[in-house]
């Protein structure tokens, strides 16, 4: 029982929720920047290129089309779907540090801890030695 005890307390600890909670919501962020991406982003980009953005490729041999209208033996490089790909990364990076941002500033700042209460001076601690003295 000491082990699932010990397992139990590791998942629970606020640190790792915190983590798996962000990881569930960062999947389904990038969902979002990857729909944005691959049907705002690209279109428009791709009026440049007058291609789907998705579709464009530097291609180093041509490939043959076979019977059933299938271009088989092509080798190119998709640099499309990879610049699609660096473009939904930059977005989730950027929305991430932003929050990131956000969090941080809306963390209660650290008050400075108050000053101890000062103790008598010299001046006071001699004058109620002299007293004391005196007695």
């Amino acid at each position: 029982m000491g082990f699932v005890k010990e397992f139990k307390d590791f998942a629970m600890k606020g640190n790792l929720v915190d983590i798996a909670v962000g990881f569930v919501m960062g999947a389904a962020f990038n969902k979002v920047v990857s729909s944005f991406t691959g049907g705002i982003v690209s279109p428009l980009i791709g009026l440049l290129f007058n291609s789907d953005f998705n579709d464009l490729k530097y291609i180093i041999e041509e490939g043959t089309v076979n019977d059933a209208g299938e271009t088989v033996g092509e080798i190119a490089v998709l640099y499309g779907e990879f610049l699609t790909n660096v473009i939904d990364f930059l977005i989730v990076a950027f929305v991430m540090f932003m929050i990131v941002k956000a969090v941080n500033r809306m963390k209660k700042k650290e008050e400075p801890a108050p000053e101890p209460p000062k103790g008598p001076t010299q001046e006071e601690l001699l004058a109620e030695i002299r007293d004391l003295l005196k007695k």
